[in-house]
């Protein structure tokens, strides 16, 4: 039976889907996938697997995109301004 281990499961605030990371390991053996499992309006759901190298590449793409947009807004935020 192949392995899947619940990595995190979080709530998108914006639009309230349910979003589960998941470790996939085969039986057949391969490497092993990042599973991701959005759960949309209580029935939906979008599923797909990737690699570790497509998952890297992702994560550092959103993770650059988050800093420069946090920092872009922190720097607009007025208020505390008087």
């Amino acid at each position: 039976m192949d392995q899947i281990t619940v990595l995190d499961t979080f709530r998108n605030p914006f639009g309230n889907q349910e979003i589960e990371l998941q470790e996939v390991r085969l039986d057949a053996g391969g490497i092993p996938m990042l599973r991701i499992r959005i759960r949309e309006r209580g029935a939906r759901f979008t599923v797909f697997d990737m690699d570790p190298v497509t998952a890297q590449y992702w994560a550092g793409k959103m993770a650059a995109w988050a800093t420069a947009t946090i920092a872009t807004v922190a720097a607009t935020d007025t208020t505390d301004a008087p």
